[in-house]
């Protein structure tokens, strides 16, 4: 009947390894534990890098100002204002409505950017990616499914001019 309680399943047992000795740990031994801790944030969003020099703007996070540093940096949040990461990555999560002009080294979206967007290496809007703006870098990438509205200007290094070409001060060149 209704008001009869159904038997729930029990819950998965964890096994917890201890490192084996010679003799069993006494009760204030710590254990080894060897279930690692997912970092379900910077998975999903696809993080600047796997190092620990990086800040995350969280999903209730609201700035407005300028920001600037010398690490990576993912919103996930909300930011309006000005982002400087002269040597570094910017990466706005899925969750992420920035409204700023950017200048960075590299720059990965999965959320919302509006704004202009400068890259010395690199640009990325990925397929949950929406920019409006427009983008000058080195090297830009859309992946289908993402939306962007504004120009692209491709950043090239410039080779140094032939000596030949120019003469030497001083010189008179001469031609017939």
């Amino acid at each position: 009947m209704l008001w009869e309680r159904k038997s729930r399943p029990a819950p998965p047992k964890v096994q917890v390894g201890l490192k084996e000795q010679g003799t069993p740990p006494a009760p204030t031994t710590a254990l080894k534990v060897d279930i690692p801790m997912p970092d379900a944030t910077l998975r999903a969003s696809s993080a600047p890098s796997t190092d620990s020099n990086h800040t995350l703007l969280g999903r209730s996070v609201v700035m407005r100002g300028e920001l600037s540093g010398s690490e990576d940096l993912l919103i996930d949040g909300q930011f309006e204002g000005t982002i400087r990461l002269q040597d570094h990555t910017l990466t706005v999560g899925q969750h992420g409505q920035v409204k700023a002009e950017v200048n960075a080294r590299q720059v990965v979206v999965l959320g919302t950017i509006n704004g202009n967007i400068a890259a010395r290496d690199r640009i990325e809007i990925r397929k949950t990616g929406h920019v409006v703006g427009d983008l000058v870098s080195a090297g830009v990438a859309i992946e289908e499914g993402a939306y962007f509205k504004g120009s692209i200007d491709i950043l090239r290094e410039e080779a140094p001019e032939s000596a030949a070409v120019r003469p030497a001060p001083g010189v008179l060149s001469v031609t017939s």
